[in-house]
């Protein structure tokens, strides 16, 4: 009977090790080669990095919600760095017919935050991000914590009160 019962302990921390690993596999960023806006390739792994809290909004000129809510986050980005120290990447999943527009709508915009291109969607299918808008919050170890999918007016409320929490404020 004793031995059952070291078996079964044993057993039972074997899937609990298991699934604290892959919960933490599951949150890390995947090192999946995209393009900055200008073209130059960058692994967005190491792009975003570790030490500060960043927004990753997937995005594209084509979705008028995407478009809404980067320039809501665009009204109050120049506040929430000073506040609490983040930084934005807006990641563009146009497809090679409609890349093209991305660095144009930027500018237009005068869009100050990071904007990355993924013409292929390997971060997009990566990350599970079905359709835009899709948000990620990472904290200063890398690690996504807060996922939001779609946007309505008000969503960037509720994000700041995620990125607060992250900051400690």
């Amino acid at each position: 009977m004793t031995k059952i019962i070291a078996l079964s302990i044993l057993l039972n921390f074997a899937v609990f090790a298991n699934a604290t690993e892959s919960d933490t596999t599951k949150n890390s960023l995947p090192a999946i080669s995209v393009k900055d806006i200008n073209g130059q390739p960058v692994n967005f792994a190491e792009y975003v990095g570790t030490g500060q809290i960043t927004i990753v909004s997937f995005w594209a000129t084509w979705c008028k919600p995407c478009l809404a809510e980067l320039i809501n986050i665009d009204n109050v980005y120049e506040e929430w760095q000073e506040k609490y120290k983040v930084r934005l990447i807006a990641v563009s999943v146009d497809d090679s017919r409609s890349a093209h527009k991305v660095k144009g709508l930027v500018a237009s915009k005068n869009w100050t935050y990071d904007v990355l291109i993924d013409i292929n969607s390997e971060l997009r299918r990566a990350l599970n991000v079905t359709n835009p808008p899709t948000t990620f919050l990472i904290d200063k170890n890398g690690k996504i914590v807060y996922t939001h999918n779609g946007y309505l007016e008000g969503d960037e409320l509720e994000l700041e009160k995620k990125v607060a929490e992250l900051a400690g404020k």
